[in-house]
């Protein structure tokens, strides 16, 4: 059953937190993530985006907390892929009590797109994504699009792929 409303995210990225283990337990699976910044905040039933990811916390202590995925989110999202030591972007549930920076960002994935090219300037990067049109029809030219979680503004888009920038502080900040 749904935890009780909606939760929004910004797309902007708290920390990144690493996958300590993985539990699969039939068809869900159990994912432990270090995350010693936000964790010993956490509470069982809060939000958190896991790259992008809307999923809610099961366990947490000091250093790391617990989300449980079922098959659906494994096969339309990247956390399918992860491996002990898969570094992850996080962020916690917006709070209407204050500021909201970023875009609003749902936490619940449209589908996969793949990189197709990345170009590489002194500071920046211009990432080109290849998807089809059940994702591109939602793409709109100077608009906002969720990568991983983060909030970023579309640059360019054809009828097979769209670029994003990257600036120099998600560079150094995100996955």
């Amino acid at each position: 059953m749904d935890q009780g409303g909606v939760f929004m995210f910004t797309g902007l990225i708290e920390t990144i937190g690493k996958v300590s283990a993985i539990h699969p337990r039939g068809d869900v699976w159990q994912l432990d993530i270090e995350a010693p910044k936000i964790a010993g905040e956490l509470r069982i039933g809060d939000s958190v985006s896991i790259s992008g990811a809307c999923s809610t916390v099961v366990r947490s202590d000091n250093r790391s907390f617990s989300i449980e995925i079922m098959e659906e989110t494994r096969n339309k999202t990247k956390l399918g892929d992860l491996k002990n030591g898969s570094r992850v972007n996080l962020e916690r549930a917006m709070r209407l009590d204050s500021r909201l920076d970023g875009h609003i960002v749902s936490g619940h994935i449209d589908g996969l797109a793949k990189v197709d090219k990345i170009e590489t300037y002194p500071e920046t990067m211009k990432y080109f994504f290849n998807a089809g049109p059940d994702i591109l029809s939602g793409i709109v030219h100077k608009g906002s699009v969720a990568i991983d979680g983060i909030s970023l503004t579309v640059i360019d888009v054809t009828t097979d792929t769209f670029s994003v920038g990257i600036i120099p502080t998600t560079i150094s900040e995100t996955t």
